[in-house]
């Protein structure tokens, strides 16, 4: 799914226009006649790290295992979207964003930096509804903090948050994160300093017969950036995760496929005269012998003594024929 497109801030029309008024100015010539622009190594914009393909399969394993920290409020696993990560500024983020909003600081103990768990007020008074019995729906309000209970629903969704996120990093890497502070209002965010870059991680929850909803988990590209090469690469998990009802599953098919198994009753001979010779009504002298063998694929596995049981001819397993 593409990305919304976002309009741009004043601080962005205004660099765009400068820009464009003093690019002619800028410009230098070489010695062939070309014109150049100046540039001063170190000065390159973090937000040009490539492509964070880890990321991004971090981002859709989070949204399978996030389906479940919606079901005690919502009564069922919605599907849930990633966006593409975006880098932009912490302040460009913030002016985009309304002033009252859940914001849940984690720290990131093996990076040594924080994550930011954004959830707008209408989502969480939806969960907080249908948590107690209600409809799902959006509740019209216009308060600036949150109840004592829509602060318990947003521990509980942010800690479930943050166990899947974990499970989602665990490929990559083994993170732990452990919650610092929650706070209500954009302004008071104790995070990262307004012109620090972020990665913002935006996703879409999709919800029974009312509009999507969304939440943003924002990184410090600081705090991204030690892993800058792991996140480029092509991930290759090493952990392998055992599925016991896949296991089930797989044991119970193949105890489940049907095999012939066929008696040796006897092994008469016979010479190639009387055989040419053989016509109907004919009678082959058999000797049989006490005990037959049960072949399963041409392959002898077991020695049996036949009878009948009921009424019906049977063989009673006597001994495995081991080799």
């Amino acid at each position: 799914m593409a990305a919304k497109p976002r309009k741009l801030s004043a601080g962005e029309v205004a660099a765009l226009v400068g820009g464009l008024m003093d690019a002619p100015g800028d410009m230098e010539t070489s010695l062939s006649g070309a014109e150049v622009r100046p540039y001063v190594f170190g000065s390159n914009d973090l937000s040009l790290m490539g492509d964070y393909h880890a990321l991004r399969m971090i981002n859709e394993r989070f949204c399978r295992i996030a389906r479940s920290v919606f079901l005690p409020m919502l009564r069922i696993q919605p599907r849930i979207s990633a966006f593409p990560a975006e880098t932009r500024s912490f302040d460009d983020y913030r002016n985009s964003q309304d002033n009252f909003v859940s914001l849940t600081n984690t720290k990131i103990e093996e990076l040594r930096g924080n994550h930011l768990i954004v959830i707008p007020p209408p989502f969480i008074s939806l969960l907080t509804d249908a948590y107690y019995g209600g409809q799902v729906r959006y509740v019209k309000s216009h308060r600036n903090e949150f109840t004592a209970t829509e602060q318990r629903v947003i521990e509980i969704v942010t800690d479930r948050l943050n166990s899947a996120l974990q499970l989602a990093w665990r490929d990559l890497m083994g993170l732990t994160f452990n919650v610092v502070s929650r706070e209500e209002n954009m302004q008071f965010a104790a995070f990262v300093d307004g012109d620090d870059m972020v990665v913002n991680c935006s996703f879409m929850v999709q919800l029974p017969d009312a509009e999507p909803a969304s939440f943003d988990i924002l990184y410090p590209l600081q705090t991204l950036k030690p892993i800058a090469s792991q996140l480029r690469s092509r991930m290759q998990s090493d952990f392998l995760d055992d599925d016991q009802s896949w296991r089930d599953r797989l044991e119970r098919a193949v105890m489940s496929i049907p095999l012939e198994v066929q008696a040796r009753l006897c092994e008469p001979e016979i010479a190639l005269r009387q055989l040419t010779a053989l016509k109907e009504g004919d009678v082959i002298p058999a000797k049989l012998a006490d005990t037959v063998q049960l072949l399963i694929g041409g392959k002898a596995y077991f020695e049996a003594v036949p009878g009948d049981v009921a009424g019906k001819a049977a063989l009673s397993i006597t001994k495995q024929i081991k080799g």
